[in-house]
C-alpha cells in the first residue's frame, strides 16, 4: 500500500468506506473494510454481528433508520453468493451512514471504523474525553505524557479549520479539554513508527505538527518524527531544560535554529558581532541537558551557540567527523560522541576545557594527542577505536583527574600484559586508575612498579648514553677545531687575506 503523505488542506477530506472482501475464520465470515479519509487509508475487519450491534445502538441514540442494515440470514450465512451480496450491501450502509454524518461520526461509529485512531475529528474526540477524564490527575502526578506524531497533527489541522472545538455535541469531547492540557503540561514524549503506523498507509514521519499549543514543557523527548516538519518548538525555549531529539534529524539547526535558512547572517542574543546581522536569536535559556543521538547529523554546527548553558550532551550514533564549535559551551561537562566518524582529536583541549565525561567509543581513532590538557577528565571512555601503540596512552598518563578508562576492542588490547603496560603510563596514579571497567589488582600494580622501575632504568641509561655522547661529540669537536686552527695558519702561509709571518733572526738582520 502506498505511503500516505500529509495533507495540507484546512477542509474536511472525503471519507469512504469500502468493503473489499471477507475471509472465513472458524464457523464465521469477517468482512474486511477499507476506510479513506484523504489520502489516509487503513482497513478494520469485521462480523456480521459487529455491524448488527453498530446498528442497535445507533438506531436507539441516533434514530437511525432500523432498516437501512441488511437483515440477518440464519441458513447459508457463509455461503459465497450471500457473503458477495452482503459484501456490496454492507458497503452502501456505512456509505450511507458517512453521509448522514459529515462532521464528526458518533462515538459508537467513529470506534467501529477506527476514526479514533486514524482520522482527525475521532482522533481529538477520544484525546480530548480521555483528558477530559485523567488530565487533570496526569498533571498533579508530573507524569510524563505520550503522545503520537499522528494525534499532534489531528490537533494541528484541527485548529488550522477554524471550526467549533466540538462538532458532535458531547461537551467530554470539546478539543479545550486538550488546549488546557497541553498548556499545563510539563513532561512529553512524542513517539512515531519507522513504518506505517497500525493498519494504515499513514508515516508518521511524514506528518507535520505545531508544538506551540504547549506552554510549560520542561522536558521533551522526540523521536521518529520528520524534523524539518516540526513547528513551534522553539516557542518552549524559555521553559525546557531536558530535551532528547532521536531518529528524526540531518541537522543540529533543524531543532535548535529551525528559523536560520531565512536568515543571511545570524547572532545570538547578547552576541557581539564584527559583521553585518540579519536576525538576534534568543537562546534556550534554560536547556541543560540534550540528546541527538541516532540522527543523521554530520556536523556540530554553530547552532550550537544557542544553548550556552548545556552541561550534558550526546551526540553519540551520528556521522561527525570533526570537534568543532564546542568551545561556545563553557558548562559542557558531559560529552558523548561516541560512534560517529572522527579520525583526529587535534586541539580537542581548546574546545573541551571543563569536560568530565568524553566517550568517543565506536570511532576511527589512531592517536590521542589533543587529550593530554584535559586537565578535569574523569572518565574516558576509547572502546572500538583504532589505537595500535601504547606509547599513545602517555598523551592521557599524566591527567590529574582520570579514574575510569576503557581501551578494549582496540589493537593495543590484544598485546600481552597490556593491562599493566597501559597502567604503567599512569606512574604514580596506576592505582587510582579503572581500566576497561575492571579494578586495578595489588598483582598488577606489583607488576607496574617493576615496569616503571625497568622504565627508569632505560630512561636513566638513555641519558647516561646521551651524556656521554655528548662529551664525546665535544671533545670531537674541540680537537678538530684546534687542528682547524693549526691547518689555517701552517696549509696556507701565502694567503692574500692573512699577514705573512716573520721569521725572528731575519728580523735582526737591517
Amino acid at each position: 500500500m502506498e505511503a500516505a503523505r500529509p495533507a495540507e488542506e484546512a477542509e474536511e477530506p472525503p471519507k469512504e468506506a469500502r468493503v473489499i472482501g471477507s475471509e472465513l475464520v472458524e464457523n464465521y465470515t469477517v468482512y474486511i473494510i477499507q476506510v479513506s479519509v484523504g489520502s489516509h487509508q487503513w482497513t478494520v475487519k469485521h462480523r456480521y454481528s459487529d455491524f448488527h450491534d453498530l446498528h442497535e445502538k445507533l438506531v436507539s441514540e441516533k434514530k437511525t433508520d432500523k432498516n437501512l442494515l441488511p437483515p440477518k440470514k440464519i441458513i447459508g450465512k457463509n455461503s459465497k453468493s450471500l457473503v458477495e451480496k452482503r459484501q456490496k450491501e454492507l458497503e452502501i450502509y456505512l456509505q450511507t451512514l458517512l453521509i448522514k454524518f459529515p462532521m464528526a461520526a458518533p462515538k459508537v461509529l467513529s470506534c467501529f471504523l477506527h476514526f479514533h485512531l486514524y482520522e482527525i475529528n475521532g482522533i481529538t474526540a477520544g484525546l480530548a474525553e480521555e483528558l477530559f477524564h485523567r488530565g487533570e490527575q496526569l498533571l498533579m502526578a508530573g507524569e510524563v505524557f505520550s503522545i503520537r506524531p499522528l494525534q499532534l497533527y489531528a490537533i494541528t489541522q484541527q485548529l488550522r479549520r477554524g471550526k467549533p472545538t466540538c462538532t458532535n455535541g458531547d461537551a467530554r469531547t470539546d478539543l479545550g479539554h486538550v488546549l488546557d492540557f497541553t498548556c499545563r503540561l510539563r513532561y512529553l514524549k512524542v513517539t512515531g513508527t519507522e513504518g506505517p503506523f497500525g493498519n494504515s498507509n499513514i508515516h508518521d514521519s511524514l506528518l507535520p505538527f505545531d508544538l506551540s499549543i504547549f506552554k510549560s514543557l520542561q522536558q521533551i523527548e522526540i523521536s521518529h518524527c520528520g524534523a524539518k516538519l516540526i513547528k513551534g518548538l522553539t516557542s518552549s525555549k524559555h521553559t525546557l531544560a531536558t530535551m532528547s531529539v532521536r531518529f528524526s534529524a540531518t541537522s543540529m539547526k533543524e531543532i535548535l535554529v529551525p528559523e536560520a535558512s531565512e536568515f543571511d547572517h545570524w547572532e545570538p542574543e547578547g552576541a557581539l558581532s564584527s559583521g553585518p546581522v540579519t536576525a538576534i536569536i534568543p537562546t534556550w535559556r534554560s536547556l541543560t541537558t540534550l540528546d541527538m543521538s541516532h540522527n543523521s547529523i554530520s556536523q556540530i554546527d554553530d547552532s550550537v551557540k544557542l544553548i550556552p548553558k548545556i552541561e550534558f550532551l550526546d551526540l553519540s550514533h551520528n556521522d561527525v567527523s570533526l570537534v568543532e564549535n564546542l568551545q561556545h559551551l563553557y558548562n559542557l561537562v558531559h560529552l558523548d560522541l561516541s560512534y560517529n566518524k572522527l579520525i583526529s582529536l587535534e586541539g580537542v583541549h581548546i574546545k573541551l576545557g571543563n569536560i568530565k565525561t568524553l566517550n568517543l567509543a565506536g570511532n576511527l581513532l589512531e592517536r590521542l594527542c589533543g587529550l593530554n590538557k584535559l586537565y578535569s577528565l574523569v572518565n574516558l571512555d576509547l572502546s572500538n577505536n583504532k589505537i595500535e601503540q601504547i606509547d599513545e596512552i602517555r598523551n592521557i598518563g599524566s591527567l590529574p583527574c582520570l579514574e575510569k578508562v576503557v581501551l578494549s576492542n582496540n589493537p593495543l588490547s590484544i598485546i600481552p600484559d597490556y593491562r599493566t603496560k597501559v597502567l604503567a603510563q599512569f606512574g604514580d596514579r596506576a592505582s587510582e586508575v579503572c581500566l576497561d571497567n575492571v579494578v586495578t589488582t595489588e598483582k598488577e600494580l606489583d607488576t607496574v612498579e617493576v615496569l616503571k622501575a625497568i622504565q627508569k632504568a632505560k630512561e636513566a641509561k638513555y641519558k647516561l648514553n646521551n651524556s656521554d655522547k655528548k662529551i664525546s661529540e665535544d671533545h670531537r669537536h674541540i680537537a678538530a677545531s684546534s687542528k682547524s686552527n693549526c691547518t689555517s695558519f701552517t696549509v696556507h702561509p701565502s694567503s692574500p687575506s692573512l699577514p705573512h709571518p716573520v721569521n725572528s733572526s731575519q728580523g735582526n738582520h737591517k
